[in-house]
């Protein structure tokens, strides 16, 4: 079988070139099951993965630039950089969130490690996110059901949810993600939806037709993609108007990330591999 590799996808007006299993230019590939991918401000990619090492980054041009994180995580499931460097690492069943810098010493924790916790933090975490003024946000999503708040210290602040589908409800919150409205954004994935709160916590609203939402990333347009097991990619606009949706991976794509260029990195771990959409148009 011959495989086309020149496909295009679309959302709205926007057109991408897929550049499948982006990442392996300088050889075998050292990526096993990546959980979570980002992009920090010099365009560094950090693949998240569920194997030693646990972060592979990767230049711009697609080769290893570094490895690092080894006999650190027990079970690999969120990642974020905030706007100073560091680097967020959720680590699932080890009930906490580590903090390291950018070259990958351990800098803190949030959470008592190997220690759930119900409601509190942690009971198996699955998503982080970095507002602009450094507060930290966790979706606490496979023993809890609710999102915790931290001040740039780690120290917690607040809680917000509780089992059920309701509004502020959550079955799975898996990510989370602030945009540039203020909002906090949270791919309730068992209830095939991404809700919007305030910084607080106050519930502003939903958006839906997503199938198991698994991530989402919001560019510095505030326009913000959804990746589901569709497997899809969904694109809304800020007021949750859908703009455009396209498969731009063959299996469901666990992370997401973009760049400054308007390029989309997607996370795939069955079978593991980076996916790379080039925005062409």
């Amino acid at each position: 079988m011959t495989l086309d590799r020149n496909l295009v996808v679309a959302m709205g007006d926007r057109r991408y070139r897929v550049e499948r299993a982006w990442g392996e230019e300088s050889g075998e590939s050292p990526l096993r099951l990546i959980s979570s991918i980002a992009v920090d401000s010099a365009g560094l990619v950090y693949a998240y993965q569920r194997a030693e090492p646990p972060v592979v980054v990767f230049g711009p041009d697609g080769r290893v630039h570094a490895t690092w994180g080894e006999d650190r995580i027990a079970d690999p499931h969120g990642l974020a950089i905030a706007l100073d460097g560091r680097v967020l690492l959720v680590d699932r069943d080890a009930h906490q969130v580590l903090v390291f810098s950018s070259d990958g010493e351990p800098i803190g924790a949030i959470g008592d490690r190997h220690s759930p916790q119900f409601q509190a933090p942690f009971n198996h975490p699955t998503g982080v996110a970095v507002a602009p003024d450094g507060e930290i946000y966790v979706s606490d999503g496979y023993g809890n059901s609710v999102v915790h708040r931290f001040a740039p210290d780690g120290t917690h602040r607040a809680t917000w949810g509780r089992p059920g589908s309701g509004p502020g409800e959550f079955t799975t919150p898996h990510a989370v993600a602030v945009d540039n409205r203020d909002r906090v954004l949270v791919a309730d994935r068992e209830n095939n939806r991404v809700q919007l709160f305030d910084r607080e916590g106050t519930y502003l609203g939903e958006w839906g037709d997503l199938y198991h939402p698994m991530d989402i990333f919001v560019d510095d347009r505030g326009m913000t993609f959804v990746t589901d097991q569709i497997p899809r990619l969904s694109l809304f606009a800020p007021d949750g108007a859908l703009v455009g949706r396209c498969r731009g991976v063959w299996n469901i794509a666990h992370g997401i990330a973009g760049n400054v260029a308007g390029d989309l990195y997607l996370a795939e771990m069955q079978p593991s591999r980076i996916t790379r959409l080039v925005r062409v148009e």
